[in-house]
């Protein structure tokens, strides 16, 4: 068993502070484990929405719930929407007997109706796969090839991982975002999704893959955002300064993990890996999430021009700029790109994350940092890039 412990403690901290905490992440990430940890399946507090009975419980929303007292627990809530409502109205008595663990596999629809039903009310916590803060230094290889998926991760060996990946995608396409709602063909999006794959990590353009399947640019985009729903694909906006360039306004797109990355690749091996054209983009992507998952921040983006200056990450913590750049290379050396991002955009400091042992400064205010420093809970940017 991985202890999640960070996780764990917001988690209790959010509930201690809300009446609703909505736990978001994707399928098979863990949620699940977490609630379980809190509240036993077998208790009457416990609703599993995949579960006939807790169905059959619930066909009388108010009548289940309000009697209930301590801290009851509804997973998969995507499958029943309309308990939003009922959730605001319980959430409002006073004195408050009840607070609600509400957790969720998918983030539009879900999200939308949590927030415009329950504001105010709420708290959202949203999880991924293990993290190399939980896991250690030692797991980077294996959590980069395999991905952040529990059951993929733990696998006994690289097949049985393999096996896991594919039987995940075929059911989340086949079962899982029907049962949402979407009404796209499973051969449609898996084509697709592939494509993505190999855009990993480019800016996103919907006139090529929609060409590529036949398709109009706006089913193109819509199938983005589906997938950007169902929390397999990010995209991350690019951020805009008023510097007299011209700057690129596209997202770039990643399959956030990367084991899901690799199979769609049909990476299968460590050498297929460290052979594979997409191996520098594979490991930024891996990096921008382990830095996401770890260090706090407000907002995410990143940034390029059209003459070719760019940082892979920007952070906005408070009132301050940081940031973030992925480098593959055994000792990263200062570049024009990074002078230009740190003087034009005002970052307060930058952290070019490479997979070495020692950190080292590479100009002022601009440090080269190992990527096993994420590992170890030490903060990439300092004191100096904190409040």
């Amino acid at each position: 068993m991985i202890k999640r412990t960070a996780i764990h403690g917001a988690l209790s901290a959010a509930l201690r502070r809300s009446r609703v905490v909505v736990l978001v992440g994707p399928r098979q990430c863990g949620k699940t484990t977490l609630a379980r940890e809190l509240v036993d399946e077998s208790s009457p507090n416990y609703f599993d929405l995949e579960d006939p009975a807790s169905l059959a419980r619930l066909d009388e929303p108010m009548t289940a719930l309000a009697p209930l007292e301590g801290l009851v627990v509804i997973d998969e809530v995507q499958r029943r929407p309309e308990l939003f409502p009922v959730l605001r109205v319980l959430a409002d008595r006073r004195p408050a007997p009840a607070r609600f663990l509400i957790l969720g596999s998918a983030s539009g629809d879900l999200l939308r109706q949590s927030s415009e039903t329950l504001a105010g009310r709420m708290e959202r916590i949203v999880i991924g796969g293990f993290t190399l803060s939980e896991l250690g230094e030692k797991a980077e290889p294996t959590l980069w090839r395999r991905g952040g998926f529990p059951l993929a991760f733990l696998a006994r060996g690289e097949a049985a991982s393999t096996a896991w990946r594919k039987s995940f995608i075929q059911t989340l396409l086949e079962r899982d975002l029907p049962q949402w709602g979407v009404r796209v063909p499973a051969i449609a999006l898996q084509r697709f999704w592939t494509m993505l794959a190999h855009y990993h990590g480019q800016t996103w353009n919907a006139a090529e893959p929609a060409r590529a399947l036949g398709v109009s640019e706006s089913t193109a985009r819509r199938y983005l955002d589906l997938l950007t729903d169902a929390l397999m694909i990010r995209q991350l906006q690019p951020w805009h300064a008023n510097i007299g360039k011209r700057q690129v306004k596209s997202p770039k797109v990643y399959v956030r993990d990367s084991g899901l990355l690799h199979l769609l690749l049909g990476i299968d091996s460590e050498k297929a890996l460290l052979s594979h054209p997409k191996l520098g983009a594979s490991w930024e992507g891996f990096v921008i999430e382990q830095v996401l998952a770890a260090e706090p921040h407000d907002e995410a983006w990143f940034w390029a021009t059209h003459q070719g200056a760019e940082i892979d990450l920007i952070l906005r913590r408070g009132d301050s700029l940081l940031g973030v750049e992925c480098k593959r290379a055994d000792a990263p050396r200062l570049t024009p790109s990074l002078r230009i991002a740190r003087q034009d955009l005002g970052l307060r400091r930058i952290a070019v994350i490479y997979p070495g042992d020692k950190g080292y400064a590479l100009a002022e205010g601009i440090d080269a940092v190992p990527l096993k420093q994420l590992a170890r809970s030490e903060p990439l940017f300092g004191k100096s890039g904190r409040h």
